[in-house]
């Protein structure tokens, strides 16, 4: 009988197992292995040095079905009105961009994450997630094109993000629907009871060249926050030449850091509905005729629900580079909140005021508003820079009349005891917002 040593056996053993390596290796198979690529190879177990993956752009509409990431290897154009519906989360990779097709009025593209959806979008200062007009000629791997300004607005709508945070609607409602939103669409819908709602993250996020009037007082702004929560992380964020407004809060309690407003068509930050949260570290900036109106827009509640709530506006400046439009800061409708550490400067223009609105009944007495708010202690300024202060009628009419002028002069003297001008607020913008399209087109 013929027999293998321990030894012999083991040679064996190793030969086959050299063979079984070269036969394995010589099966090996070159490609790419990204699924999201459009030339990927299903088989492929190793990367083929000499091919790279390639990835086709895709176009999105509706509602998304499920969660699911955009790339950045992707350019991803939104059509008409894309929504992340209850329970699904958008995952959107640093460095993405995005663009909205052209559309007006109800056709308008925009990208609305509905109550109980999520977006998880964080970016890098590096590689910020950047939503802009299909217009624009920017590409992968860029931080700005070069075929748009910042005069070029009202070329798609923008994002929206609802959530369950308490607001103060009218008529004693606790939710509303975003305007510029077919309310029968249901997406829009906003509020709740929820003030630490998370609506996911957005963080080193550029939003451009959006903005859409659908009607007189229903508009798309670049960056819409309905009833959003505290749960959701906000910060780093420029709105760049938006038709409208360029962050409104209609509601809620979320918290925003380091936000940049550059050349917005109508306000730069509108807050409505009794807004709760703290902006901080922000800069709004506009000129060049665009149609712009207040740096600062502030309202407080409009119905008698969640009437409590004060928001807090801390370390910001807001500048005028010389046009005749907008103004320093317009706070009416019961606007309740603090003031810290703001400069309105309006320099360019000999200064521009600081506007309060008071109203009056009948027998021309104090009717509760943002002046009387003032007076008692609900709406606090402190080492805030301005060069004046105006108190104006909110039944003033187009010609200019008011019901009650001596109490009206009366008022506006008064207003000084309680808004005195101090240091202001410092933002060194090319530090914090050099990534932005306004610091890389070196307009900061």
């Amino acid at each position: 009988m013929k027999t293998i040593t321990k030894t012999a056996k083991s040679l064996l053993l190793a030969s086959l197992a050299i063979g079984a390596t070269v036969s394995i290796s010589s099966c090996d198979r070159k490609g790419c292995m990204d699924e999201n690529a459009s030339n990927y190879e299903e088989n492929a177990t190793k990367e083929d040095p000499d091919e790279a993956c390639e990835y086709d752009d895709e176009s999105i509409t509706g509602e998304i079905s499920a969660s699911t990431t955009w790339i950045a290897e992707k350019v991803y154009t939104i059509d008409g009105k894309v929504v992340v519906p209850d329970g699904v989360t958008l995952t959107i990779e640093p460095g993405t961009i995005i663009k909205g097709k052209q559309g007006q009025e109800a056709a308008a593209s925009a990208l609305v994450v509905a109550r109980g959806g999520k977006i998880m979008a964080e970016g890098t200062a590096e590689a910020p997630i950047i939503f802009t007009s299909e217009l624009d000629n920017i590409e992968p791997g860029q931080l700005v094109g070069t075929n748009l300004s910042k005069t070029d607005n009202e070329l798609w709508g923008g994002v929206v993000i609802c959530g369950k945070a308490k607001v103060s609607t009218e008529n004693g409602d606790t939710e509303g629907n975003i305007e510029g939103i077919n309310p029968d669409d249901n997406f829009g819908k906003y509020g709740g009871s929820d003030d630490a709602d998370n609506s996911g993250v957005l963080s080193y996020v550029s939003i451009r060249h959006g903005g859409i009037s659908i009607g007189e007082g229903n508009e798309l702004n670049g960056l819409t926050l309905g009833g959003v929560g505290t749960g959701t992380e906000i910060s780093n964020v420029e709105v760049y030449a938006t038709l409208d407004d360029g962050i409104e809060c209609f509601g809620g309690s979320v918290n925003i850091d380091n936000a940049l407003v550059f050349y917005q068509g109508d306000d730069g930050i509108d807050l409505d509905q009794n807004y709760s949260g703290t902006i901080s570290n922000f800069a709004v900036i506009h000129g060049d005729g665009i149609g712009t109106d207040e740096g600062l827009e502030i309202d407080g509640p409009e119905g008698s629900t969640h009437v409590g709530g004060k928001f807090t506006l801390t370390n910001g400046v807001c500048i005028s580079e010389g046009t005749e439009d907008g103004s320093a800061g317009d706070f009416k409708s019961k606007a309740q909140g603090t003031i810290t550490n703001v400069t309105f400067d309006y320099a360019s223009l000999g200064g521009k005021p600081v506007k309060i609105r008071s109203k009056y009944d009948d027998d021309c007495a104090d009717k509760s508003d943002a002046f009387t708010n003032l007076v008692n202690g609900d709406l606090v300024f402190t080492n805030s820079k301005f060069s004046s202060i105006k108190v104006y009628d909110g039944d003033e009419t187009d010609e200019g009349e008011v019901a009650c002028p001596d109490e009206l002069d009366a008022n506006n003297t008064r207003a000084a005891d309680f808004m005195t001008s101090g240091a202001g607020g410092s933002v060194n913008l090319q530090s914090v917002f050099g990534w932005t399209a306004a610091g890389q087109n070196s307009e900061l």
